[in-house]
C-alpha cells in the first residue's frame, strides 16, 4: 500500500530513533527486515512489496500508512551521520535480489536449443503476398522462412556465408524444407514491406509476458551503423563521422521485454514517438496500467492520451512547469501529486530505469552496431535484433515460471519436436484468496496440435 502521505512528525522521530539504535534493525533476506519492539520483548516484521514497506505491527494493519517500524527501516536504507567536523557520512543498505540461478542455468543452456522453435512457432502465422497469376518462374520461397534465416543469421551474428550452416540444422529439425541460398538473408532485409512485419512480430513475442507486467516504460537509444571517414580522412582530410539510427521503444519493467520499437534518424524526438509507441501497444491488446517516462515526454497531450488508454502516466515535472491545465485536467492533478507526495512518486518513477537495462541487455548480447549497408536494411536488421532479444527474454521467463517443454518420440525417445500445444506461458489471473497466481496458457497460438 503506498500511502506515504500519512507520516506525521510523532512517527518520524520514533521511526528515526530506531534506526539510530545499534542492532534494532536486522535484515534476513533481500526485502525483509525484523525490527525490536520498542515497548516490549519481541519484534516486527517489514516486508519491502512493490516499491512500499508493509509491516505487520498494530499500528500499520490498522492504519495502512507508514508506522515507526517502516520509516526506521527507510532510514536504515539510507542513513546520514553527522561527523564531528561537521561532514557527514552516508551509509547505504540497498535492497538486493538474489538471482534464481537454478532456472538461469537450464535457460542459458537450452536457450540455443529452444530458440529455433519459438522463432518457427511465431513466424508460422505471418501472411504470404498474393502471386501474380501471370508470373512466370517457379514459386518463390515463402517469406516465414526467409525471416526465420534472417532473424536466425541476426541471432548467431554470423556472416550470411557461415550462417547457412544453421539453416541446413534447421531442415535436420524440420524447420525449413530445404537450406535456401545464404544471400536470402540481405534479400529479405533489404524489402521496405518487411519493417511493418517485424515490428508487428515483436508485439507478439512480447504478448506471452505482458500478464506479468504492471507498468512499462517508454525511452530511445542510438545505435550505430556502419563507421566511414577513417581512409578519407587520412587521405583527402575530411571530417570523419558516424552514422546512427534511434531506437524508440516501450519495454515491460518487470521482464524488460520490448513491446514495441519504432526506429527514426538519429534527430528523432523522442516526444513525437510517445502517442505512437502507446496506441500500437493498445491497439495489440496490451493493458497498460502505468507508465514511467522522463522529461523529454513532459507535455500535456501525454496526460491527454494516459487519460484516453486509461493508464496511470508517472513523469517528473522540470522546475519552471506550472500547475494551469490549459484543458488537460490531469496535467494539474499530476503535477500536486509530484510536488506534494514526492516519496510516492519516486517509488514509481524509480522502475523507468529498467528500459535503461534492456537496451544495455540487448547491445551487449548482440553488438551496439549494425552490419548492413543502407537505410532499410539497417532498420530491419536492428527490429530483427530486438525479435530475438525478445525470443531470448522469453526463454528464460519460461524456465523461472514453470513451463511443459519436451515431446520424446516414440522411434527413439529423444526429443525431435516441440508441437505448439506443449509450448505453455505463465498468466497472471485472479487468485480468490486476493492477488493474482500464474497459470498456464497457450503460447503465440491457439492451433491444435496434431498427431
Amino acid at each position: 500500500m503506498n500511502a506515504k502521505a500519512g507520516i506525521d512528525a510523532q512517527r518520524l522521530q520514533k521511526g528515526l530513533a530506531i534506526a539510530k539504535t545499534e542492532g534494532a534493525i536486522e535484515k534476513v533476506s533481500p526485502d525483509t527486515f525484523t525490527v525490536a519492539s520498542q515497548s516490549g520483548p519481541g519484534a516486527y516484521r517489514v516486508v519491502w512489496k512493490e516499491g512500499d514497506l508493509e509491516c505487520n505491527c498494530p499500528d500499520y494493519v490498522k492504519r495502512g500508512k507508514p508506522c515507526k517500524h517502516s520509516i526506521g527501516v527507510r532510514f536504515y536504507l539510507k542513513k546520514v551521520t553527522r561527523l564531528p567536523n561537521g561532514k557527514t557520512k552516508r551509509e547505504e543498505h540497498p535492497l538486493s535480489y538474489g538471482q534464481a540461478w537454478e532456472a538461469y542455468d537450464r535457460a542459458q543452456k537450452e536457450e540455443i536449443r529452444l530458440f529455433d522453435v519459438l522463432l518457427h512457432d511465431l513466424l508460422s502465422d505471418v501472411p504470404e503476398p498474393e502471386r501474380d497469376p501471370h508470373h512466370a518462374g517457379r514459386p518463390s520461397i515463402p517469406v516465414r522462412e526467409q525471416l526465420f534465416c534472417a532473424i536466425q543469421k541476426v541471432y548467431s551474428q554470423l556472416s550470411c556465408r557461415r550462417a547457412w550452416g544453421l539453416f541446413r540444422n534447421a531442415v535436420d529439425h524440420g524447420q525449413l524444407p530445404k537450406a535456401p541460398h545464404y544471400g536470402i538473408t540481405s534479400e529479405i532485409l533489404n524489402r521496405d514491406e518487411v519493417t511493418a512485419i517485424l515490428a508487428d512480430l515483436i508485439t507478439r513475442s512480447a504478448m506471452p509476458l505482458t500478464a506479468l507486467e504492471q507498468g512499462f516504460a517508454p525511452d530511445s537509444t542510438g545505435i550505430q551503423t556502419t563507421s566511414f571517414g577513417y581512409w578519407r580522412e587520412d587521405k583527402h582530410g575530411d571530417r570523419r563521422e558516424r552514422r546512427w539510427l534511434k531506437a524508440h521503444a516501450l519495454v515491460g519493467v518487470n521482464t524488460h521485454v520490448f513491446v514495441r520499437v519504432n526506429v527514426t534518424d538519429k534527430n528523432g524526438a523522442d516526444n513525437n514517438e510517445f502517442a505512437p509507441l502507446l496506441r500500437a501497444a493498445a491497439k495489440a491488446g496490451i493493458a497498460l496500467k502505468e507508465v514511467y517516462a522522463d522529461k523529454a515526454y513532459l507535455a500535456r497531450p501525454n496526460f491527454d492520451l494516459a487519460k484516453e488508454l486509461k493508464f496511470d502516466l508517472y513523469v517528473p515535472f522540470k522546475v519552471n512547469s506550472k500547475p494551469r491545465s490549459w484543458g488537460t485536467p490531469l496535467w494539474h492533478k499530476a503535477y500536486f501529486f509530484f510536488q506534494l507526495h514526492r516519496e510516492e512518486f519516486e517509488a514509481k518513477y524509480h522502475q523507468r530505469s529498467n528500459v535503461e537495462s534492456a537496451f544495455s541487455a540487448l547491445k551487449r548480447k548482440f553488438g551496439e552496431t549494425l552490419k548492413s549497408k543502407n537505410i532499410t536494411a539497417q532498420v530491419n536488421e536492428l527490429l530483427a535484433k530486438v525479435l530475438a532479444y525478445n525470443i531470448t527474454v522469453l526463454i528464460h521467463e519460461m524456465f523461472e515460471n514453470g513451463v511443459v517443454r519436451e515431446t520424446p518420440s516414440p522411434e527413439n525417445g529423444l526429443v525431435q519436436s516441440w508441437p505448439t500445444c506443449q509450448l505453455r506461458y505463465p498468466v497472471a489471473i485472479p487468485h480468490t484468496g486476493g492477488g493474482m497466481r500464474l497459470a498456464i496458457g497457450p503460447l503465440f497460438s491457439n492451433r491444435p496440435c496434431h498427431g
